[in-house]
């Protein structure tokens, strides 16, 4: 029987319509900023301190893109012997004023991407809400799956891991001085 994780993330777009994710400096796949809930709270203060965390920036909350819930079985069937979390996450659109950002902190790499050319290295979550995102979509229920071909969502616990280079049609976040 698995722990049901809460987490929280936003989708922020800049003037070009591109999507900021973020991707741990230890490896893993590319994901939306947020984080995990460590304990009971409001998730819209949550992601806008999550967000604050990854990124240096500041975010005012539009809306609820929609609740998406990522586990090996299906909702409501029976449970799998999978080893994969059971994680249900609050993803939130959210605005930010770049010009006001803080220098993000050391870990993560921040990365705009345009929403038809998501780096393979994605979360089920992070490509969901963001298709989402981009249709226009609020208040959406999703129950994934995480795709097998990527093995298990989490990154590698192996320090110094090599991180490969920002796909094609990426562009590195450069801090505000």
């Amino acid at each position: 029987m698995s722990t049901l994780t809460w987490a929280v993330a936003a989708v922020l777009t800049d003037e070009a319509g591109r999507v900021l994710l973020c991707r741990r400096d230890r490896g893993g796949r590319w994901a939306l900023p947020g984080g995990r809930l460590h304990r009971p709270g409001c998730p819209t203060a949550a992601v806008a301190g999550e967000v604050r965390r990854e990124t240096g920036c500041a975010v005012e909350i539009v809306d609820l893109v929609g609740l998406y819930h990522l586990s090996g079985s299906p909702c409501g069937g029976p449970p799998t012997p999978d080893p994969l979390p059971d994680v249900l996450v609050h993803v939130f659109r959210a605005r930010t004023d770049r010009e006001k950002a803080e220098m993000p902190p050391a870990g993560c790499t921040l990365s705009w991407h345009l929403p038809d050319r998501l780096p393979a290295e994605v979360t089920p979550v992070t490509r969901a809400a963001v298709a989402d995102a981009r249709a226009g979509r609020s208040g959406v229920l999703r129950d994934l799956r995480p795709d097998p071909a990527m093995g298990i969502p989490t990154p590698p616990s192996r320090a110094g891991d090599p991180v490969p280079p920002a796909p094609r049609g990426a562009s590195a976040v450069q801090p505000t001085p």
